[in-house]
């Protein structure tokens, strides 16, 4: 007769992994790509690649396509700009003006 182990799901466990990087202060876009709901306090401080994944995904959740590498450099560096000047630390990355 087998002892019966206690495992937890891997459900359960990413789960609670989850809230601890959360309640330890990290901010969601560190963990998992939060495309145009990215903070602008959270995307200047990300290096060029990680800036590149959310602008890519915003755009493809915008468009429903891929989009090309010109359109994520101009969207990154436009979004860039913006956060700097006229966005706020929460300000969402959509809200920069893109084409």
């Amino acid at each position: 007769m087998k002892s019966p182990t206690s495992r937890t799901p891997p459900a359960i466990a990413i789960a609670f992994a989850a809230v601890g990087i959360l309640i330890s202060g990290c901010s969601a876009s560190s963990v998992i790509n939060t495309g145009g709901d990215t903070q602008c306090k959270d995307f200047t401080s990300q290096d060029q690649k990680k800036q590149n994944d959310e602008i890519s995904k915003m755009l493809k959740d915008k468009s429903g396509t891929d989009p090309t590498n010109l359109q994520i450099d101009a969207t990154r560096l436009s979004a860039q700009t913006w956060c700097q000047t006229l966005g706020k630390p929460d300000s969402k990355i959509s809200e920069a003006p893109h084409g």
